[in-house]
């Protein structure tokens, strides 16, 4: 097992951004920017043992600074969206950055995904890792109290990529932080990912308006577009569903938790094609499906195009909304107290 560092260039700031590279004993690799924790590589072989890129990336840190749909990157302080805006915390109204129409998504205009974290490597027993930290000031976008986040990638030799997140604040906040990648099983050369079987430990999802603003209470899926609760293909139904204005899945789904915050099946993806498999595992509530619905073929990689549905997001988090909406599980994080979640991407291979 092996991390590496190097040095691929600077922002507009003039700050320096590093890559990481994490190798475990089997040929695994995942590589990680310090702008934005962003993950811009996970390398994982196919049935017939070929290693490919799996996530969807850009070719070099000027592509990345002109600006991207959150590409593997963190989403926070907020991940996915709240309303208009605006929360209330303790009597007193918070105003957000507007970045989605009239709301607010992923943390801003700038968000952690546009922050340069400070890394330090890890190792330990049949693992490496590197552990991002980022400071996020008292008012930043428009949030309450400092924040001081810290999210560690580990490498294991069972094939996992693992990410554990905690925070703490001196001021009662939200807190909603999720990992944004684009998964494709197939490499970025094969095509779109309609192909894809999607299985997901959920029962029931949050319908949204037009904004993709949970409209209030969950839903079964249970006889509708939205049931991925046995294999079923990405494209089966996807002409079926809306995900606000474009064709598409961008849906919340309940995980079907027997215990708060303990780690627990969530998704589970497998790609004919290639024979690669993806399970994800997290202590998190829910876990946002999205299916690319905005790519247009103005980005690319490799010389490849990306177009609609070219990538899945599976992002592991609370409810959208959440601070507007009373019945949702929290996601204040007050003085005193750690925010923690973790969650895992297992990969293998089926024959």
């Amino acid at each position: 097992m092996k991390i590496e560092a190097a040095s691929i260039g600077k922002t507009h700031a003039g700050e320096e951004v590093q890559c990481y590279t994490l190798t475990n004993a089997n040929g695994l690799a995942v590589k990680a920017l310090t702008y934005g924790a962003m993950i811009t590589a996970v390398e994982v072989p196919d049935r017939n043992g070929r290693r490919e890129n799996v996530t969807l990336h850009l070719d070099t840190l000027d592509d990345y600074l002109a600006g991207h749909p959150f590409f593997g990157c963190v989403a926070g302080r907020y991940a996915n969206r709240i309303a208009k805006g605006r929360f209330t915390l303790d009597g007193v109204e918070y105003r957000l950055a507007t970045n989605n129409g009239p709301n607010h998504l992923h943390g801003g205009v700038r968000g952690f995904d546009k922050a340069v974290w400070k890394a330090r490597p890890r190792q330990g027993e049949g693992a490496v890792g590197v552990e991002f930290t980022h400071v996020s000031p008292d008012g930043d976008e428009g949030y309450p109290g400092r924040l001081t986040a810290t999210l560690t990638y580990t490498l294991t030799n069972a094939d996992e990529l693992r990410m554990d997140y905690t925070a703490v604040t001196d001021k009662a906040t939200q807190v909603n932080l999720t990992n944004h990648a684009y998964w494709n099983l197939d490499g970025i050369h094969a095509g779109n990912i309609l192909g894809h079987e999607l299985t997901l430990n959920a029962d029931a999802y949050l319908p949204t308006d037009e904004g993709l603003i949970p409209s209030g209470d969950a839903l079964p899926v249970k006889g509708t577009p939205m049931d991925f609760t046995r294999p079923t293909t990405i494209g089966a139904r996807i002409a079926q569903v809306k995900g606000g204005d474009v064709e598409g899945y961008d849906h919340c789904y309940v995980i079907n938790q027997k215990k708060a915050g303990e780690l627990t099946l969530a998704a589970r993806v497998v790609s004919p094609h290639s024979g690669r498999v993806m399970e994800i595992y997290t202590t998190q509530p829910a876990i946002q499906l999205y299916t690319a619905n905005f790519l247009d073929g103005k980005l690319q990689a490799e010389a490849v195009r990306y177009t609609q549905h070219y990538g899945l997001c599976l992002e592991t988090q609370h409810y959208p909304d959440t601070p507007n909406h009373p019945a949702y599980p929290t996601t204040v994080l007050r003085p005193g107290q750690t925010y923690r979640q973790s969650t895992v991407h297992k990969f293998s291979v089926q024959k």
